[in-house]
């Protein structure tokens, strides 16, 4: 009976120290959520620490986890760093069972990575950004000594009512309760403060009052959208619309104090513009279609919508501006957002003469702010990792030999024009249509070029021409159907599309890095 007694006693102390590690974690982590609503909401640890496991990340591994993860990639990154951080607090529990200064300390330790994470982002306002992962880390310390700390030595005798070195199993578990009670109501407290402090960013959303556009949008053609089930919308809503970025916390940007500056090379007269300013001016509303450079073959990372915002080029040229082409000094444009991303745009695109804009509204609404309230820019033709900064806020004319924005560093081409891509949307892969006709349907899309021709194949037969939809403006995708006397059996159904300059979508399979991926789409099909 003994050895029964000793080894319940021997788990029971286990599982109090891991129990003790992990009310230490989640009060450290609470704390921290108070201090940042406190302080600043964007400095919380778990925030700071993605962020900078993001921007260590390889880009092979981010195409990656969009690939597999898609939208939900940072919800994923964020429930991995949860997990990591429980394992590492139960050993710290368990270790300062015996050793409590160095469990102790171990979550210390954590503290100051928590720190240096946060003083290493682009969008660090300094050693305040430091002080929730401190404040929260040494209120984890203190709680794992404490609970920790009144253990007696391994091996030790034990009362009959389950005491161990003057901690009861009753006491413990009541000190745990309060911690872990003190723990979520501090944490409640961060929260509450945090959507407090943004709440002022909803407002200014709600209140803001879209003047009309100066250069309306033409009226999308009537035959721009087949009447095809399965097929994508011609306007993809904004709660539909992909969403694609490095943000773990979408940032919530005050209208009112919102401010934008234009500077650098080339830029005679440097400006700074308020979010009021922009909607005084001349507005203009386009429909375009934007797509991501992480795009596979086939994938769903494009989509098109009505936009409304400021000339992009005239706003350069009123700040003293000039294209390459003219003399200009600055071949790259760096925009910036208020979370520290850079994206670099080539100038000449810029101030060609397409639709380039600073857009303020998404499908006659103001910017939703997963896609960059108050404002964000767009460059038609061009993928959106050089083009479509998100919650911009600074404009800084350079050259791509001075500076390699975010992107760039990671691998990815300096120049990315989108590349002419066709995709099936139905019939679906591994779909089983009936023997007669099955209608191939789908969209394709070689922004700032346009559509001009796309061809279905089924198995290795001949290329045929698929009907083609209206054609809305060449900034935008284009939707096309092909009606096919299916046969009973397994088929193939590959797709291809020309567009406006004669270039065929070419055959050759390329990843998406480092400037989108390229190759034909193919579905294969079981007719029955």
């Amino acid at each position: 009976m003994r050895g029964v007694s000793s080894f319940r006693n021997t788990t029971f102390r286990t599982a109090r120290g891991a129990l003790a590690g992990l009310l230490a974690g989640f009060t450290a982590l609470a704390v921290a959520e108070l201090v940042a609503g406190l302080s600043r909401p964007a400095a919380g640890p778990v925030t700071v620490v993605g962020g900078a496991v993001i921007d260590r990340t390889p880009a092979a591994v981010k195409d990656f986890a969009i690939r597999t993860f898609g939208e939900n990639d940072k919800w994923v990154l964020q429930v991995g760093i949860l997990l990591v951080l429980a394992l590492f607090a139960v050993l710290l529990g368990v270790v300062a069972l015996r050793y409590r200064r160095a469990g102790a300390a171990g979550v210390l330790v954590f503290g100051m990575v928590g720190a240096a994470a946060a003083l290493s982002r682009p969008d660090s306002e300094g050693a305040g950004d430091a002080l929730p992962s401190l404040a929260g880390t040494l209120a984890g310390a203190a709680v794992l000594f404490f609970l920790a700390g009144r253990a007696s030595p391994a091996g030790s005798p034990s009362g009959d009512d389950g005491t161990q070195g003057g901690w009861s199993r009753r006491g413990f578990l009541t000190a745990a309760t309060v911690t872990a009670v003190a723990a979520t109501a501090a944490g409640a407290s961060g929260r509450a403060l945090s959507g407090r402090r943004g709440r002022g960013a909803v407002a200014s959303r709600d209140q803001l009052v879209l003047p009309a556009p100066a250069s309306p949008a033409p009226p999308v053609p009537a035959g721009a959208q087949p009447k095809v089930p399965g097929t994508s919308s011609f306007t993809t809503s904004n709660r539909d619309f992909y969403r694609v970025d490095t943000a773990l916390v979408v940032p919530r940007v005050d209208a009112g104090t919102w401010r934008l500056r234009v500077r650098g090379k080339g830029v005679t007269r440097p400006r700074s513009y308020t979010l009021d300013q922009l909607l005084a001016r001349p507005l203009m509303e386009r429909d375009i279609t934007l797509a991501c450079v992480s795009n596979e073959v086939g994938g769903p990372y494009v989509g098109n919508a009505r936009w409304l915002g400021v000339p992009l080029a005239g706003l350069l040229a009123e700040c003293g501006v000039e294209p390459p082409s003219k003399g200009g000094r600055a071949d790259q444009l760096v925009a910036r957002s208020v979370d520290g991303m850079t994206l670099g745009s080539p100038v000449e695109e810029v101030m060609d003469g397409r639709d380039a804009m600073l857009a303020v509204a998404m499908n006659g609404e103001p910017l939703p702010f997963d896609h960059g309230f108050p404002v964000r820019m767009i460059v038609p033709g061009l993928y959106g990792y050089v083009s479509a900064c998100k919650w911009i806020t600074d404009i800084e004319l350079t050259t791509f030999d001075a500076y390699d924005p975010y992107w760039v560093k990671r691998s990815w081409a300096r120049r990315a024009p989108v590349k002419t891509q066709s995709r099936i949307d139905t019939p679906k892969p591994f779909a089983r249509p009936a023997v007669g006709t099955v209608v191939i349907a789908g969209v394709a899309w070689a922004q700032h070029r346009g559509i001009t021709r796309v061809e279905v194949r089924v198995d290795d037969g001949p290329w045929q021409d698929a009907d083609l939809a209206a054609q809305d403006s060449v900034d935008t995708w284009r939707h096309w159907s092909h009606r096919w006397q299916a046969a009973p059996g397994g088929h193939t159904l590959a797709v291809r599309a020309t567009d406006g300059t004669g270039a065929v979508q070419t055959e050759q399979r390329a990843r998406t890095i480092p400037d989108g991926a390229s190759g034909w789409h193919s579905v294969f099909v079981t007719v029955t």
